[in-house]
């Protein structure tokens, strides 16, 4: 029986391990409604989603899933992320008043010396980026390892992401989204420190110059 269970332990380890998505180590609070309300941006560009995979450099494997939506207002479902600003507004896992200047930090905290961050973005009707709005905002704070597959049961919901297939597996969920007609995909290499507590200190710098 010890034997059974021990494997068992194992199995979860190394599931815990391929899947990647950490649990997040800021424990704060819900933000309130009203900071919520106060600090929601809508982006003057067309309806998106965009979808970031981070990529371990040494394996190869996917580390982290999280979705960027556009729509009455542009925020990031990040869910289980350890990226966290007290800058910016957070409740059940969604990230709010994602300026351009907050979007590029999110993206460059992620990408390092150890992980590269490929971004897929591609237009959808308003009234599909809202229906993709208002299923991460209602999903509530997600469990660790579970990024990939949370994000996946979100686009599987939305017309026109038949492709998007339910995985626990961030490369595999990138994999299956670039199949949707119309996906635009970058990818961002940087060298900086393995520590993204460096990238925040950086941005509040930048945020606060005095």
């Amino acid at each position: 029986m010890m034997v059974r269970v021990r494997r068992h332990i194992l199995a979860a380890c190394a599931m815990l391990a391929l899947v990647g998505c950490a649990a997040a180590t800021d424990t704060r609070p819900d933000a309130s409604l009203e900071v919520i309300s106060s600090a929601s941006y809508r982006h003057d560009g067309p309806s998106t989603l965009t979808l970031y995979t981070m990529i371990n450099n040494r394996s190869g494997a996917g580390a982290h899933t999280s979705l960027m939506i556009n729509g009455s207002q542009r925020v990031i479902f990040d869910p289980a992320g350890t990226v966290r600003l007290s800058e910016v507004p957070e409740r059940g896992d969604v990230l709010y008043g994602i300026t351009p200047a907050v979007a590029d930090f999110y993206e460059r905290a992620h990408a390092r010396e150890t992980f590269h961050v490929v971004i897929q973005e591609v237009q959808v009707p308003p009234a599909v980026a809202e229906q993709a709005l208002q299923l991460a905002m209602s999903n509530g704070p997600v469990a660790s390892a579970q990024c990939a597959v949370s994000t996946a049961a979100i686009l599987r919901q939305l017309p026109g992401f038949r492709s998007v297939g339910s995985t626990w597996f961030p490369r595999r969920l990138m994999e299956d989204f670039a199949q949707v007609p119309g996906v635009q995909t970058r990818k961002l290499f940087e060298n900086d420190d393995d520590d993204k507590a460096v990238a925040i200190a950086q941005f509040r710098r930048q945020a606060n110059p005095q």
